[in-house]
């Protein structure tokens, strides 16, 4: 009887336990619609922190004083100097990627005196903010970035009546620039809360004049569409390709327009090519976790082309978070002997998040709390949620650039292939996105020997398939110091290529594309590891686009041609479905 009892209690415990979170979880949803996703309370903790560390150091305190006043010198020297001579040396000069003060209007009277004194303030900010004894590091780098992001706000690019490129316009055409920002302004307004992709993005559509190789939908599960593309050559490499696309966007940056399609450069290049078109999660997809997305992904996939190409292995490349999951899927058929890998490329891909950049500053318990808190109620990551959190870490470029031209100046940045795919974002599953936080970026457990698949534990270094890596040099969300990491993490022959360009753009880098160049190098499995800073000073550099050298490396991995296959396997239920590029793309 005591022991019913008990049992009972217990119960009564767990659903009290539950019911009392369910409102907990309901709460932080509502502040996260308030404050876009990011947590008040780990925000504020990281400024208690700096505060609290800044106050108990005086020598810190007394340097920035002593700072003020030399900042104050500067600028007062700067001011007399530009009363007695046109043209004086600056006294401080912007970062190399900060281009907001480069026209020439303000180089002239008094702009060149207000832009001069807003960077004195700006780097006195960053001094403030970074170097505290005892401060801890991720707290600094969230005080810097935040208190960076709200300078950037009170630029003087950014104030209509201090920016002269926005007063010669407006006294040149009679302020109807400001009229056409303000009509900018309403329209991007309306499009936001209606749900609708910018301005310009319309003219951009998938299998209209985007995702427009050739193809049929071989293969569809409830998670994703595999796309098997038409040859264009009477022979092709014995090993198919298949690309495992991010599933945080839509599959097609990597078939965008005809003249910069990585799929139709492949197929014209002699190669099988397949693709997973990832489905747009909803609410009922909020159970779908890291596993599923590999055994329905990635597995199921490599299942079909396995039956269509008659047993052959195949080449996966993986894409950013593809990339990640096709490393994990790699390591876990390694340790279990199933060999169908004829070789791994891995595109601005972390397998160690040590060190993921900018976008690690939104990592933390408290904030991984957070938003398993707004995921939790809605089942799925909401695309606006996770496209401001990727525009906050290149704000001048992907903000304050763009509101300045079309809200001040009344220009519309021209829209281009990549800008509106970048338009078109996708959700993320409730469990699907919090493992891959706490598992990948809060523990990196797949980088510690932690990461389990099946209940068993994986390691990378069971890989035995020879390597192609990419990093970009510009990257904000995978830092190619970060990619190199894989060097160190398995024991097989790596070739890594580092290109000029961003996260999207320098992996969708075709020929002929103007200002490109990289550098190469293959460490074999008997070499010494090296460093970052030594590989960068010593890996040959070539200019024009990456794909021809890698395309060379495919080929060298391949076992000679064979005939194409054919489109599908209707023998054992593999028959065409539909034309690419299928439906799963085109869901909203």
């Amino acid at each position: 009887m005591q022991t019913h009892l008990a049992d009972a209690s217990q119960d009564t415990d767990r659903v009290s336990d539950v019911a009392w979170r369910s409102i907990d979880r309901v709460f932080r949803a509502r502040i996260g619609r308030l404050t876009a996703g990011i947590s008040p309370v780990g925000l504020s903790e990281a400024y208690f922190d700096w505060l609290g560390h800044l106050w108990m150091s005086p020598g810190k305190q007394a340097q920035l004083v002593e700072k003020a006043w030399r900042k104050a010198g500067r600028i007062g020297l700067y001011w007399m100097q530009c009363m007695s001579t046109s043209n004086p040396s600056p006294c401080i000069d912007p970062l190399p990627q900060d281009d907001r003060f480069v026209a020439v209007e303000w180089q002239q009277w008094p702009h060149k005196l207000i832009y001069q004194n807003f960077l004195l303030h700006q780097q006195w900010w960053h001094n403030a903010t970074t170097g505290v004894d005892g401060l801890d590091k991720h707290h600094e780098r969230v005080v810097e970035f935040v208190t960076r992001q709200l300078l950037d706000v009170v630029s003087p690019s950014n104030i209509a009546w201090l920016n002269p490129e926005v007063s010669t316009a407006t006294i040149k055409q009679g302020g109807l620039n400001l009229v056409r920002g303000m009509q900018h302004f309403h329209e991007d307004w309306l499009r936001l809360v209606g749900g609708r992709p910018p301005v310009g993005a319309e003219q951009f559509k998938v299998g209209v004049n985007v995702a427009v190789t050739p193809g049929k939908v071989v293969y569809r599960n409830r998670l994703i569409e595999l796309i098997q593309y038409s040859p264009t050559t009477d022979d092709v490499y014995a090993e198919p390709v298949l690309i495992v696309p991010a599933w945080i966007m839509k599959y097609y940056v990597l078939d965008l327009s005809p003249h910069n399609s990585l799929v139709r450069y492949l197929v014209e290049r002699r190669h099988t090519v397949f693709m997973i078109s990832w489905k747009n999660p909803t609410g009922s997809d909020r159970d779908l976790g890291m596993d599923d997305y590999r055994e329905l992904g990635i597995v199921a996939a490599l299942g079909a082309i396995d039956a269509i190409c008659d047993h052959r292995k195949t080449h996966a490349v993986g894409y950013c978070l593809g990339g990640t999951l096709l490393a994990i899927a790699a390591a876990a058929m390694a340790r279990n002997r199933v060999d169908r890998l004829a070789s791994l490329t891995l595109l601005a891909t972390l397998v160690d998040f040590t060190d993921p950049g900018e976008l690690g500053l939104f990592i933390s318990e408290s904030e991984v709390s957070f938003l398993e808190s707004m995921t939790w109620e809605q089942g799925y990551l909401d695309t606006h949620q996770m496209a401001g959190a990727f525009q906050l870490l290149r704000s001048n470029d992907l903000i304050w650039s763009r509101a300045l031209r079309s809200y001040l100046l009344g220009v519309r940045p021209p829209m281009h292939d990549l800008m509106a795919w970048n338009a078109d974002a996708t959700r993320l599953p409730y469990r699907m996105h919090s493992e891959y936080l706490r598992r990948l970026y809060l523990d990196n457990d797949l980088a510690s020997g932690r990461y389990k698949v099946d209940g068993r534990t994986i390691f990378l270094t069971d890989i035995r398939v020879p390597i192609f890596a990419v990093g970009t040099e510009k990257d904000h969300v995978a830092p190619w110091r970060s990619v190199f990491k894989l060097h160190h993490l398995t024991d097989t022959d790596v070739t890594f290529v580092l290109t000029t360009g961003g996260h999207n753009a320098g992996i969708v880098s075709e020929p002929g594309h103007k200002n490109r160049s990289f550098q190469m190098a293959t460490k074999n499995i008997a070499d010494r590891d090296t460093d970052p800073e030594t590989w960068m000073t010593t890996a040959p550099r070539f200019e024009g686009s990456w794909w021809p050298t890698w395309q060379s490396w495919l080929a060298r991995h391949s076992t000679g041609r064979v005939a194409p296959p054919l489109l599908g396997n209707t023998a054992i239920g593999l028959a065409p479905i539909a034309d690419a590029p299928g439906t799963y793309v085109l869901e909203r």
